[in-house]
């Protein structure tokens, strides 16, 4: 019956900790719903804001070469392994030294692999258009 009761008052513990999670994140929107000023849609309430000036031709007339997204998702992969990265070094001590080198030596040396296949693709060299 003890055990049950420490379940019981564990479990009210993570559903408090949940509800109260949810209720930071969705406080500041309902405050700001109903703290906001509340207007009327005019004809240039959904355009662009853009710089005081008047918005001219529509947003899909200029498109992006496909080496710039390509450039973009590299630096996020690469962003998110280097964050990997300082975990990795603070539990550095805990493991043997010797294992611990090399598996960062593997993980770094993927990385580069990785770089050096994007670079041998082409995805570094940025094409100029001068159609403007």
């Amino acid at each position: 019956m003890l055990i049950e009761e420490q379940s019981l008052i564990e479990f009210m513990y993570i559903m408090l900790f949940l509800g109260v999670g949810f209720m930071a994140a969705f406080a500041p929107f309902i405050v700001a719903w109903l703290l906001g000023p509340k207007r009327k849609e005019t004809p240039s309430h959904g355009s662009n804001y853009e710089c005081g000036m008047e918005p001219y031709g529509q947003a899909w007339d200029f498109r992006y070469g496909v080496a710039y997204y390509l450039y973009a998702l590299i630096f996020l992969a690469f962003d998110v392994d280097i964050l990997f990265l300082f975990p990795v070094a603070t539990a550095f001590h805990e493991a043997s030294p010797l294992r611990a080198v090399v598996e960062f030596i593997i993980f770094v040396g993927i990385l580069s692999l990785a770089i050096v296949y994007a670079w041998v693709k082409g995805v570094f060299n940025w094409q100029r258009r001068n159609n403007l």
